[in-house]
């Protein structure tokens, strides 16, 4: 039997994220049965985004926001404590924030009615100076720190200013004396 308090531990985490709707609610009753907190994944899932046309927008048409709307009520039912709505419209995102019970709906570019908003810091930072997705805000150049940073360690390494003295170990002149005489 799997002891979920000695896992969750070992794992060094609170809960678990699980991607899917309405074909994952089994499997969610059973985590949240086996006493792990676990929190639902819709809308754009990254894990297979291949699958659902690439990274776009999900349920923008009636017929997909309806298999999301039911997907978060079946994840809610079987004890989700949050629902993450990646990529979905913000008028899709008001509804099944509206209609959630006892969960917490979160938005990742999903519109400012959830309860909660979540920005992946890569993007919140500008890590990747090359693409910002269109949900991001960058507040911060780190991006652009380490990669300065970066420039600055090759600099001082084909210079061979780095590392000195300070930054490596030594060996007693005895003792590395005495391995020499042993390696004769």
């Amino acid at each position: 039997m799997l002891n979920a308090g000695r896992f969750m531990a070992e794992a060094a985490c609170d809960a678990i994220k699980l991607e899917g709707g309405v074909e994952m609610a089994d499997r969610m009753a059973g985590i949240v049965r086996a006493g792990i907190p676990a929190m639902g994944h819709l809308g754009l899932t990254p894990q297979s985004a291949s699958a659902l046309g690439g990274f776009r927008v999900q349920g923008k048409g009636a017929l997909q926001a309806k298999r999301i709307v039911e997907s978060a009520r079946a994840l809610e039912q079987a004890g989700a404590f949050a629902i993450l709505l990646e990529m979905v419209p913000d008028r899709l995102c008001k509804l099944i924030t509206e209609r959630a019970e006892k969960c917490f709906i979160i938005s990742l570019g999903s519109g400012p009615h959830a309860h909660g908003q979540l920005l992946i810091y890569h993007d919140m930072f500008g890590l990747y100076p090359r693409f910002k997705p269109k949900m991001a805000k960058v507040f911060g150049e780190a991006g652009k720190v380490i990669l300065e940073g970066l420039q600055r360690y090759v600099d001082e390494v084909t210079g061979r200013t780095f590392p000195q003295p300070e930054n490596w170990f030594g060996m007693p002149d005895d003792e590395y004396d005495e391995l020499l005489r042993q390696l004769k």
